[in-house]
């Protein structure tokens, strides 16, 4: 699944992008040279960061659905029990 930007988000990028390269690398960039620059690092490196977040979602589920009794389980008839307990 490729991985794209918003409108918005490129938006909200491209001046960080700018800031970045004139303070770090003492050059100053066009915003459409930024804006090249921003798709060319997002398809070439983005997957890398998509797959990740995947993955970490993949461990979390799977150690939610090791422990789904002890996640889920309810106790029957315990109404009583309950009870006592918040006196």
């Amino acid at each position: 699944m490729a991985v794209e930007l918003t409108k918005e988000e490129i938006k909200d990028i491209i001046p960080s992008v700018l800031q970045y390269f004139s303070d770090e690398m003492d050059m100053e960039l066009s915003d459409l040279k930024a804006r090249l620059l921003l798709d060319f690092f997002v398809s070439e490196i983005g997957a890398y960061g998509y797959n990740q977040g995947v993955n970490d979602s993949q461990r979390f589920m799977q150690r939610q659905l090791d422990d789904l009794k002890g996640t889920c389980h309810e106790y029957p008839a315990d109404y009583w029990e309950k009870r006592t307990r918040k006196k």
